[in-house]
């Protein structure tokens, strides 16, 4: 009897759990419908922003403003959180006239955010308000109004903030994905905002990684093989570029065409770079992103690989242990 009573409220809390769902999936889906120029004009507004983004809202609204700045930050758009109430008393100076203000308020009568409205419209800063009530006072003193209504909320009373701080989010996130592809942003930069991060590593470009000036292994044509395994052994990386004298890749020589020449030729000491080096060798551009240079490394099974430019200058030499500190595999 315990058992089929347990079985029975597991069934309702797995019913409640797909409504709420289907609830919070229909709300952001109903948000494509209401698209309209006002959205456009709320991406110009950021996008022609001078300042900072200011993000504001108080409760569970607030805590959705935190995502959407962080979100905004985190793709090259200066964003931060304030606290309407902390705004009203004294923290308001942190909002300057080339500022965008982005305030969210499901009721549109938030009086934190109505106190500021004053202050905001004296400052001359810019204001976007994302609302379930645009003809609400926010709303209607708002430049930019976007509507973020829904039919209900997945909260079985109709009153916690559940299906309306999902699709306010929705909403944030398109904003915010808007304005990346208007401002041209793309994975190295995205990489230089999150450097300490797993995604930040595997975007990391060559150019960030390789050997470059004094670190990296480079003899000239016409160098003695004496004064090119002096090289190779001084830069650790069992290897070293060919060049002309303006610095363009002619070749490459590796441990292994060393020891392949030993066993054919006892005299290789007599000889110069040009007569060792293999020709026309795997080489990358210093853009190409570093899991993209593991998978020429793995490819070619090799452990270095040569970086030049388009005109086949040599930029550096990028090597596996390299890619292994990125933490990469």
């Amino acid at each position: 009897m315990v058992a089929n009573l347990s079985n029975k409220a597991a069934g309702g809390e797995q019913e409640l759990a797909r409504k709420v769902l289907e609830t919070e999936a229909a709300a952001i889906l109903g948000l494509i419908e209401g698209l309209d120029g006002q959205f456009r004009e709320a991406v110009d507004c950021l996008f022609t922003c001078r300042g900072r983004v200011i993000v504001t809202g108080v409760g569970k609204s607030g805590i959705i403003c935190k995502k959407i700045a962080a979100t905004l930050a985190s793709t090259g758009t200066p964003a931060f959180f304030l606290h309407p109430a902390e705004a009203i008393h004294g923290d308001l100076g942190v909002v300057q006239d080339d500022d965008v203000v982005l305030a969210l308020s499901y009721s549109g009568e938030t009086e934190e955010i109505i106190r500021l409205l004053e202050a905001i419209r004296r400052l001359d800063a810019k204001l976007i308000a994302i609302t379930g009530n645009p003809e609400s006072p926010i709303g209607q003193a708002a430049d930019v109004t976007l509507s973020c209504h829904v039919s209900e909320e997945a909260c079985p009373l109709n009153l916690v903030p559940t299906a309306s701080t999902t699709a306010a989010l929705a909403l944030g996130d398109a904003l915010a994905m808007a304005l990346l592809v208007r401002k041209g942003f793309h994975e190295k930069d995205f990489a230089n905002l999150h450097p300490g991060g797993k995604l930040g590593k595997r975007l990391m470009s060559v150019d960030q990684l390789m050997h470059t000036e004094k670190q990296l292994p480079c003899v000239t044509y016409n160098t003695p093989m004496r004064d090119v395994i002096y090289e190779m052994s001084s830069k650790g990386l069992g290897m070293t570029c060919v060049a002309d004298n303006d610095h363009h890749l002619l070749g490459l020589i590796t441990d292994g065409d060393l020891r392949r020449h030993m066993g054919d030729n006892q005299t290789i000491l007599e000889n110069i770079a040009a007569d060792i080096m293999t020709k026309k060798p795997i080489t990358i551009p210093p853009t190409m992103l570093a899991v993209q240079a593991l998978k020429v490394l793995e490819d070619h099974k090799i452990t270095s690989v040569v970086v030049v430019n388009h005109e086949n200058t040599i930029k550096g030499v990028l090597h596996l242990h390299d890619l292994w500190r990125t933490e990469l595999f």
